[in-house]
């Protein structure tokens, strides 16, 4: 009889993962080692040197693969480690289409390193298919889509991507730090690697830097971890146990980002002082639909401008918080709130960023899962 798929909610906590051989322990053990004895050479009991493999990276590597609904996890020390090894798997002449609303060290590295490699990048709108796909030709070789985008929550309809990249024998990459798997599964929608900066999200705790690539094609992902082991970008043991440690408890954090986030999306989008708003979940957002067919719920990422639009009131108001923490990176327990233009974002020339929307006047949230009335009171007074 074959064994019941568990629901999310379940797996977050079960999903392939069993109790250590050795004890029994429930949770696996941080195996501090840099390398394991054989009986002879070549004979050993699956581990050699943890560069190439760890046990405790293992068990959460299968945690991430379970949670993604994909065949094949792999963590690297970083997000960015993460894109790297993605972008490991083209070659000079190769060229990209991206998604132009990106965060900015996504941008950096096509830009700054694999452009210079020979790697064509083409950041355009990625919800215009039609403007995607003039820019497909026989060099096209990678789809890269961010979803929700970082900052401005653009959302890219990831069936309509996979479609395309079918057509064309395209892959299709999708960072789906922003949502995580609670409200997205890009896997389950046709895309081909699903990434994730578990930094964010994944993590939970603002106290690890640790990112994952999920595939489910034995081939990719066997090319993709002999990047991981030949460049080496791999994250220790106690890195890999606190991530595998926050898996576990995301789904409950998860709820309350959104639930909190939704009260606070409302309460910017009725103060004077605010005059624009983006956050998937508000009806008036141009991608609403294609959330709400793609995701499980909206997020806890809001951005916002003033009315003043200007670096001096946007500057002014990221520092006048009290609950609220003015700090880089996103999705822990904590509310954070940054300015992208000169944080996240200060990569991207500032004419390309303007361009997409990402004004000087513009502040991005990540709302955390404090009381809501505590975060709304410290929005007021910081906009008052």
């Amino acid at each position: 009889m074959a064994k019941k798929k568990l629901h999310f909610n379940s797996r977050t906590i079960h999903g392939s993962q069993q109790p250590d051989k050795a004890y029994g322990s429930v949770m696996p053990p941080v195996y501090f080692t840099s390398t394991y004895a054989q009986e002879e050479p070549g004979t050993h009991q699956g581990y050699e040197y943890s560069r190439s493999h760890n046990p405790t990276r293992s068990a959460l590597e299968a945690s991430l693969a379970n949670i993604e609904s994909g065949a094949h996890g792999l963590a690297f020390a970083s997000g960015m480690a993460a894109i790297d090894a993605v972008m490991k798997l083209l070659k000079p002449g190769d060229e990209v289409v991206s998604t132009n609303d990106l965060y900015g060290g996504t941008y950096r590295i096509f830009d700054k390193m694999f452009a210079s490699y020979g790697i064509t990048f083409h950041f355009v709108p990625m919800g215009d298919m039609v403007g995607v796909e003039k820019k497909i030709n026989a060099n096209t070789k990678l789809l890269w889509a961010e979803t929700p985008t970082n900052p401005l929550l653009k959302v890219i309809d990831i069936k309509a991507m996979s479609a395309l990249a079918k057509t064309y024998k395209l892959l299709l990459a999708v960072d789906n730090t922003f949502a995580s798997p609670y409200l997205q599964r890009p896997l389950e929608l046709g895309a081909d690697i699903v990434m994730h900066s578990a930094t964010k999200y994944l993590g939970g705790h603002s106290d690890v830097i640790l990112g994952s690539l999920v595939v489910n094609d034995m081939h990719l992902a066997d090319r993709l971890a002999f990047i991981q082991n030949a460049s080496g970008a791999v994250p220790g043991p106690m890195d890999a146990f606190l991530v595998l440690r926050g898996i576990k408890t995301l789904h409950v954090r998860m709820q309350r980002h959104c639930e909190n986030a939704r009260e606070v999306a409302m309460f910017l989008e009725s103060h004077p002082e605010v005059s624009k708003v983006y956050w998937p979940g508000l009806k008036d957002h141009p991608n609403h639909g294609v959330a709400k067919s793609q995701m499980d719920d909206f997020g806890g990422m809001i951005s916002f401008v003033h009315k003043d639009n200007s670096l001096e009131k946007a500057v002014a108001i990221v520092s006048s918080f009290r609950v609220f923490t003015l700090a880089e990176s996103l999705g822990g327990v904590e509310s954070l709130v940054g300015h992208p233009a000169s944080m996240t974002h200060a990569s991207i020339p500032k004419e390309k960023r303007e361009k997409t929307g990402v004004t000087d006047g513009l502040i991005r949230l990540s709302v955390g899962i404090e009381d809501s009335k505590d975060l709304i009171a410290d929005l007021a007074q910081a906009l008052g």
